[in-house]
């Protein structure tokens, strides 16, 4: 069963356009964050960046995930910043029905909405950083995140569909 993984930097909307995107596949959502253990959110929160060390287990926990989920034949959408080439194959685990759609951004977008958001730990001192550790995905469908959410999410699985990887359910 296939698993989407809308991904990209701090702010960039995966948390927003996410659900939107699930609900036009018919899908569940869940909340890449919520893997995250206590120390990495601790960590971030006074603007430290993670290492590769500190994201392994996260990266494992949601790679566990996505394989039960698979197993379940529960179609999904997670919600992952997926910064690095090497995070996205631990997450895809080899399998080709974990897909990836990227949502891209300027920093300049992605700072001003980050600058506007309200109780998360993410501070907009690690902006650089994100943008520092993205990798451009090599086998992800690329969403810009200019527009409403909806047009997003629209955009989104209009690419999924086009790409031949999903059949939405519905749109956003």
């Amino acid at each position: 069963m296939m698993v989407v993984v809308v991904m990209g930097v701090a702010g960039c909307g995966k948390s927003t356009v996410g659900p939107l995107v699930a609900a036009g596949l018919g899908a569940d959502f869940a909340e890449g964050d919520r893997f995250h253990p206590p120390a990495n959110v601790a960590k971030m929160s006074i603007g430290q960046p993670l290492t590769d060390e500190d994201r392994r287990p996260w990266l494992e926990a949601m790679a566990a995930a996505i394989a039960g989920w698979r197993s379940l034949d529960r179609p999904t959408v997670l919600a992952c910043s997926a910064l690095r080439q090497g995070y996205r194959d631990i997450l895809a685990g080899g399998s080709q029905e974990v897909r990836f759609v990227w949502l891209r951004g300027t920093r300049e977008l992605v700072t001003e909405r980050m600058a506007a958001r309200k109780g998360h730990f993410m501070p907009t001192s690690l902006i650089g950083s994100q943008f520092a550790t993205l990798e451009e995905p090599r086998d992800a469908i690329a969403v810009d995140i200019d527009g409403s959410p909806e047009e997003i999410a629209a955009r989104a699985l209009e690419a999924l569909r086009a790409a031949g990887r999903v059949t939405p359910a519905a749109g956003p």
